[in-house]
């Protein structure tokens, strides 16, 4: 494993961390941050010895609490999370990792584990919280935006080398190019339909599916996502006729 930089352990070191720590049985609780976009990837447990291969391997290593064993993020999906920089709340019962991913964090695929998003804020706290993210939202890049389908198509490489049993994608793979293209077909049937219906909630999970399943099937054909994005701008550079 490789060493944690000097830096982080200039910031914080193991004897520090638990001399301030509240711990609850033994456990607490870390939040991991995207340092470079801000975004909260996800929430695990840490315990004395997780902690401690997280500084001396400058990777996220947790402690499961239904396992009941330790676990190294990335370990065999490889997304790995590196440490930038790892501290603790004021009430020293949380920490708080800053991260460089090498991909999603989510087990679904999902850049991030808090993608379920709950709807039906006042209007005036909706309208608060956009003024407040406006500024991020307008300067944000198109390789930002654009990060998930990438992230997603390496996942998905991933589920195809590897066919971890049980996942959904695994057994689109084993089941063939007539099963991919059949479910294209049921998802663009459905993407219509909730169009007709003016449904924008569940067009926005339609379009998803189908986007998903074009992936599953361009990594089928080994047609690279970069090879469709180069073929729209081709287009868009085109002079227009109109």
């Amino acid at each position: 494993m490789t060493k944690v930089s000097d830096e982080i352990k200039e910031q914080l070191s193991l004897e520090q961390v638990v001399e301030h720590i509240r711990w609850s049985d033994g456990l607490i609780p870390a939040i991991v941050q995207d340092v470079d976009t801000r975004e909260v990837l996800m929430m695990a447990y840490m315990n004395r010895e997780s902690l401690k291969l997280s500084l001396e391997s400058g990777e996220t290593w947790f402690w499961s609490r239904s396992r009941q064993e330790l676990w190294h993020k990335g370990a065999t999906s490889g997304n790995v999370q590196t440490i930038t920089s790892l501290k603790y709340d004021c009430d020293g019962d949380t920490l708080l990792v800053e991260v460089k991913p090498n991909g999603p964090a989510c087990h679904t695929g999902a850049v991030t584990c808090f993608h379920n998003e709950i709807i039906g804020l006042p209007e005036k706290s909706a309208d608060k919280a956009s003024d407040r993210v406006g500024a991020n939202a307008a300067s944000s890049s198109s390789e930002s935006r654009f990060k998930v389908l990438a992230e997603l198509e390496s996942v998905i490489a991933e589920r195809e080398r590897e066919r971890p049993e049980g996942a959904y994608t695994t057994y689109l793979f084993d089941k063939g190019v007539d099963k991919i293209l059949k479910k294209i077909g049921e998802e663009a049937s459905e993407t219509i339909i909730a169009a007709k219906n003016k449904d924008n909630d569940e067009l926005r999970l339609e379009v998803s599916d189908l986007m998903y399943h074009l992936l599953v099937l361009l990594q089928e054909r080994k047609l690279p996502l970069d090879d469709i994005m180069s073929e729209l701008s081709r287009r868009h550079e085109r002079p227009r006729r109109d």
